[in-house]
């Protein structure tokens, strides 16, 4: 699956998703507040002047500007750093898109750690957690180029808030187009095993199936699962983990305070206890500095989920 690695960053896939969605539908329209050329929405910006708006450095503004064009038939997709779409806006998310469930795509780049130089204050650890505690706002964070330009265009497609993180960083594409399908709500079996199960989103997806290729010269057998959709959670792929692999680990370049891990604990605890083991941001802020650095320090990579792996398998 990643004979020939070709890396993408998945902002880029969002810019041209967007722009080659909208040229199947007039209702697409494109809002961004003064970060066009970080989002990759100039992409679109240059294809379709007239449909894209620039709300300035007024991310609330954006937000509800979306909003209302929503209810006028249009579907906004409006960017930001996540740090400003999730963070900054967040009221007007909740009640200004949430609350009343308006159709409305907020796609934030610029997540997690792998922003890089760009420091703390622009490493947006919380934002699946922010998310994930609006009612109906779906949540997704795609692994590579070929799932992110899939997940815009079933954002598109679904009728509802839809929240989507995209990353800064190049990353390994480990999908071939013609044999991938998406759907919201669903994760994918990227790797069987029977020894643990690895559930990963956004970048760590590809850290977590290096590990499990290292593991398995090991003699330890890794489930890997790619956890696009956050929210809803697929249930039925993780509880047949649960059952099958007795043992789980989580993955995500996220706070392991509301994200992807909690999330699995939550359904694994009430439906079918067993171990599992978070791999994420332990509780602090980042910092400045080059980003493969700063994964590699957090343990946001292949190296760490084979250690926490091995533990969890020993442990138990």
């Amino acid at each position: 699956m990643m004979a020939d690695v070709v890396k993408i960053a998945t902002r880029e896939s969002y810019g041209n998703a967007v722009t080659a969605l909208a040229a199947e539908h007039d209702d697409i329209l494109v809002l961004d507040a003064d970060l066009a050329g970080a989002t990759k929405t100039a992409i679109f910006k240059k294809a379709y002047p007239d449909r894209h708006i620039n709300c300035g450095i007024a991310e609330a503004d954006l937000i509800g500007v979306s909003a209302g064009l929503s209810t006028m038939g249009f579907v906004p997709f409006c960017s930001s750093f996540a740090m400003f779409a999730a963070g900054r806006a967040y009221e007007q998310v909740r009640n200004t898109v949430g609350y009343p469930h308006l159709n409305v795509k907020i796609c934030a780049t610029h997540g997690g750690i792998s922003v890089g130089e760009d420091g703390a204050s622009h490493q947006c650890c919380e934002d699946f957690a922010l998310m994930r505690t609006i009612p109906g706002m779906v949540v997704l964070s795609p692994a590579d180029d070929v799932e992110a330009r899939a997940a815009v265009k079933a954002a598109y497609e679904h009728k509802g808030p839809v929240y989507i993180r995209f990353g800064r960083a190049a990353v390994p594409v480990i999908h071939e187009e013609e044999n991938y399908s998406f759907e919201i709500g669903k994760a994918e079996v990227l790797r069987p095993g029977t020894d643990i199960a690895v559930a990963a989103t956004g970048l760590m997806v590809a850290e977590a199936l290096k590990a499990a290729e290292a593991l398995a010269a090991e003699g330890i057998s890794v489930r890997v699962i790619n956890v696009c959709s956050i929210k809803p959670l697929d249930e039925e792929t993780i509880l047949a983990a649960a059952r099958e692999c007795g043992k789980i680990v989580t993955c995500e370049e996220h706070s392991v305070i509301g994200g992807l891990g909690e999330a699995v604990c939550s359904l694994v605890s009430e439906k079918h206890p067993v171990p599992v083991r978070r791999v994420g941001v332990n509780d602090e802020f980042g910092h400045s500095g080059p980003a493969a650095a700063l994964l590699e320090e957090m343990g946001l990579c292949a190296s760490h989920i084979a250690e926490v792996v091995r533990e969890t398998v020993k442990g138990c």
